[in-house]
């Protein structure tokens, strides 16, 4: 298992959604926030794409959070 893959399973990246509160996109990520598209499933991919692609006009910038355990 690579080190991506490892640290992936310890972070989630999060895109508010500007005008639903409480609405969000959230993907399994590494420390620095880095995505593994090969790992997501089209769906999920297409919606992360999506949520990047509307970053300031439908989604806040993204935060790093930790998995709660």
């Amino acid at each position: 298992m690579n080190t991506l893959a490892k640290a992936t399973a310890a972070f989630s990246v999060r895109f508010e959604s500007l005008f639903v509160p409480g609405r969000a996109l959230v993907f399994p990520c590494d420390e620095r926030g880095r995505v593994d598209l090969d790992r997501l499933p089209d769906r999920a991919r297409n919606n992360y794409l999506f949520a990047r692609a509307m970053v300031g006009k439908d989604y806040a910038a993204p935060s790093v959070m930790p998995l709660s355990a």
